[in-house]
C-alpha cells in the first residue's frame, strides 16, 4: 500500500481555515450568506450563554457573516422560524457533550442518537419513571414552561459528586432533551422554556444508525477540512502533515489553492480551535479559556478571544461587553509575536465592527 502523501503544515492550516468559512470572503456557502446554511456547514452552533462578550452561537455566526445578519438572527432562527433547534450532542468523539443549535433539517441525521439516548437507563432514571411521566404530563397540560415552574416530584433525588446534586428537574429535562422527548421552545434571557418535542420539532424519518454515524463523520470532516481519525473515523482520504506524527484524514474536496486570509476575532469555543490538540498540532497556539481559573493565575483574562490572521493564530483579546455603558471594552491585547501596523489596524477594525454589531462603541484600554 502506498504511503499517504505529505502536505505542508501551512497548507493544512489553510484548508482548516477555509473549511471553517474564515478565509477572505465572509461565509458564502454555495453563494449564500444564510445563517442556517452556515450552521449546517459547520454542523452546529455551540450554545454557551455566558455573554462576557456575547453568547457563543451569536459570536460564531458574526465571525462568519458579519453585518449580513443582526444580533437577533440566531434566536429568531431557533425560536420563531424554528430552522435551528437546541439539543445536547457530542460535537466530536474527543469532546464532551455540549448544548448546541443544530439545523432542524438535519433531524433525520440525529434521530438515531436520540433513540440511543432514550434507550439508555440507569439507576436514577429507573427509580424515577413516575417522575418522568408526571413531568411530561405537566408539560402536555401547561407547557411551554420555564424550568422553575416545573414541579419537582422526584421519587429519588439526584446525587452526584458535583453541583448537580438535588437538581432533579434539570437532570430529567437534560435526559429527555438528549432523547428527543422534550425541546427548548425559547429562551427568556438565560432561562430555557420547555415543551414536548412533538410540539416544537417536525415529524419525519430517521436514518439508519450506521449510515447516520458515517454521514456525521463526513460532515464533520467537511467542516474541519483536515482532522485526526479519532475525530472523523474513516471519512476522507489519509494524508500526513509535515512536522506531525501519524495519519490525518483530509476532506477530498478541500484545497488551499488560491487561499486569501483575513483577520477574525474568534469565540473561545469556535470550531477552528475547539479541539485543543488539533489546534496545538496545526497552529502551535498556546491558549485556554480562563473563565474558571482563579484571577491571580490567569494569563490572558477571563474570556480572551483568539485572533486569527490568515492561517495563523497570533494573539488574544481580553475583552468584555459593558451593556450599561453601551461599550465593548478591551482591557488588553496579548500578542504572541510583535504585530506590524497592518495587523494592528486590521484587529482594530474587526473590534470596531464587533462593537457596532453589538450596538455599542469600542473602548480600548491597552492595545498591547
Amino acid at each position: 500500500m502506498a504511503e499517504p502523501r505529505t502536505i505542508p503544515r501551512a497548507e493544512a492550516r489553510r484548508i482548516a481555515v477555509r473549511a471553517q468559512l474564515l478565509d477572505a470572503e465572509r461565509a458564502l456557502v454555495g453563494g449564500s450568506d444564510d445563517l442556517v446554511d452556515v450552521a449546517r456547514h459547520l454542523t452546529l452552533l455551540q450554545v454557551k450563554v455566558t455573554d462576557i462578550v456575547m453568547p457563543a452561537a451569536e459570536h460564531v455566526a458574526w465571525s462568519r457573516l458579519g453585518h449580513a445578519i443582526d444580533a437577533g438572527a440566531v434566536r429568531r432562527a431557533a425560536e420563531v422560524e424554528q430552522s435551528l433547534f437546541e439539543w445536547i450532542l457530542q460535537p466530536s468523539p474527543r469532546e464532551p457533550h455540549a448544548v448546541a443549535l443544530v439545523p432542524t433539517a438535519d433531524l433525520p441525521l440525529h434521530r438515531p442518537e436520540m433513540a440511543a439516548a432514550a434507550a439508555r437507563g440507569g439507576e436514577w432514571l429507573d427509580q424515577n419513571a413516575g417522575f418522568r411521566q408526571r413531568l411530561l404530563e405537566q408539560l402536555r397540560a401547561d407547557g411551554p414552561l420555564p424550568q422553575r415552574e416545573i414541579d419537582d416530584t422526584a421519587d429519588a433525588p439526584y446525587a452526584s459528586s458535583g453541583w448537580n446534586t438535588g437538581r432533579d428537574v434539570a437532570m430529567m429535562l437534560e435526559h429527555l432533551l438528549r432523547a428527543g422527548v422534550v425541546a427548548v421552545a425559547e429562551r427568556a434571557g438565560l432561562e430555557r422554556v420547555w415543551d414536548l418535542a412533538e410540539r416544537v420539532l417536525p415529524p419525519g424519518p430517521s436514518l439508519d444508525a450506521a449510515e447516520a454515524a458515517a454521514e456525521r463523520d463526513r460532515r464533520r470532516l467537511r467542516s474541519l477540512g483536515i482532522a485526526r481519525p479519532a475525530l472523523v473515523g474513516d471519512a476522507g482520504v489519509p494524508v500526513l502533515v509535515e512536522g506531525t506524527r501519524r495519519e490525518w484524514r483530509l476532506d477530498e474536496a478541500a484545497t488551499a489553492e488560491g487561499f486569501a486570509g483575513r483577520v477574525a476575532i474568534l469565540s473561545p469555543v469556535d470550531r477552528l480551535i475547539a479541539e485543543r490538540r488539533r489546534m496545538a498540532e496545526l497552529f502551535a497556539f498556546d491558549y485556554a479559556l480562563e473563565q474558571y481559573t482563579p484571577a491571580a493565575r490567569r494569563r490572558w483574562g477571563a474570556f480572551a478571544l483568539p485572533i486569527l490572521d490568515g492561517d495563523r493564530l497570533v494573539g488574544k483579546v481580553d475583552a468584555r461587553t459593558d451593556r450599561d455603558a453601551g461599550a465593548l471594552r478591551v482591557a488588553r491585547i496579548h500578542w504572541d509575536a510583535e504585530p506590524d501596523r497592518r495587523l494592528r489596524r486590521a484587529v482594530d477594525a474587526e473590534l470596531e465592527s464587533m462593537a457596532a454589531w453589538l450596538g455599542g462603541r469600542l473602548v480600548v484600554a491597552d492595545a498591547g
